[in-house]
């Protein structure tokens, strides 16, 4: 602001009257704060909200997205990089030291299954091979009483009897190990599967099988219940072996009664016990091969029951006819971007 013209000589400014009672009664009541609206105030004042929204066209609008025409499959100039491996299914990497590391008892069961087929199967050929030559010693001694042997071959029988059954007996203890492993095996991995413990402790499986007489009934319980684990049947209720089983077990006792029989029959001197018991031990040998083959048809129902079968030895299967079925309906229009 610019001061304004300098006042006339002999001006002085007119100052206004004092103000009289009326007035400064009235700049009184005026200053008073006034009652009124608030002595009709209400005793609940509604709650109200502003809310604000913004005006219509305040948004932005949305990008409208026009779809791509389809160009058909992705083409690469080159072959990519990216992808699976060009590998076959394998067993997923496990961590050393951890769970992850241990091999569980289902994932033995198809290994020790194979093994022990092969070795059984084995084994009963020998035992086979031991039974013929006990039978072919037996015809010597029928014909050594009429006429004389020619040295030679009655060397060469001692030999192939003593070699045969020297090897059938050694031999015999890798498929009984191996057996008594898979069924301790097999026992846990059907426990696992099943979510239960197994229905008797090792050492009673032990004893069960493996001590003379007392593994003569136990056996049958033994498998019977292994049996019972396998098809997943309730465990209250009592194992019911099946016939397989029951022929199994009726070949472990003609094993171990014949085995007994022929090491009694073996403590007489005379010449017709001799011979007795050349025949004993070819029965006990064929014996032992029949047992060996039942025990193999045994572990491959059970383990088949177990485990997942192998997709390599599951042969494709194809249709050859349908019968019984409504024809089936024909396509009158061709669909859109369908091949011709």
């Amino acid at each position: 602001m610019h001061p304004g013209p300098p006042p006339p000589p002999g001006y002085w400014p007119r100052q206004a009257p004092p103000p009289n009672a009326q007035q400064l009664q009235g700049r009184t009541l005026a200053a008073r704060s006034e009652p009124y609206p608030y002595h009709h105030r209400p005793a609940h004042r509604p709650k109200l909200r502003w809310v604000a929204t913004p005006p219509p066209g305040a948004w932005p609008r949305r990008r409208v997205v026009v779809p791509e025409r389809y160009l058909g499959p992705p083409s690469y100039p080159v072959p990519p990089r990216w992808g699976f491996p060009n590998l076959v299914w394998r067993r997923p990497t496990s961590v050393p030291g951890t769970a992850s590391d241990e091999i569980r008892p289902i994932d033995r069961v198809p290994v020790l299954s194979r093994s022990l087929i092969a070795v059984l199967f084995g084994f009963a050929a020998l035992a086979v091979v031991a039974a013929g030559a006990e039978i072919w010693r037996y015809v010597l001694l029928v014909l050594g009483r009429d006429s004389a042997l020619s040295r030679s071959v009655v060397a060469f029988s001692d030999g192939f009897v003593l070699t045969a059954g020297l090897l059938a007996s050694i031999l015999a203890l890798l498929p009984a190990g191996l057996s008594l492993w898979w069924l301790l095996v097999a026992r846990q991995a059907a426990a696992d599967v099943s979510g239960d413990d197994p229905p008797r402790p090792v050492w009673q499986v032990l004893v069960g099988v493996l001590v003379p007489v007392v593994n003569l009934p136990m056996a049958l319980s033994v498998v019977g219940e292994l049996e019972h684990a396998v098809l997943s049947r309730p465990r209250d209720v009592r194992p019911k072996p099946s016939r397989q089983v029951l022929v199994w077990w009726g070949g472990w006792l003609l094993n171990w009664v014949l085995l007994a029989v022929s090491i009694v029959w073996r403590f007489r001197d005379d010449v017709q016990s001799m011979a007795d018991s050349v025949v004993l031990v070819a029965f006990t040998d064929l014996a032992a091969a029949a047992l060996a083959v039942v025990t193999a048809l045994v572990v491959r129902r059970f383990s088949a029951l177990l485990a997942p079968s192998d997709a390599r030895a599951v042969r494709s299967m194809r249709v050859l006819k349908v019968s019984g079925a409504p024809e089936p309906e024909l396509r009158t229009a061709r669909p859109a971007g369908a091949a011709r």
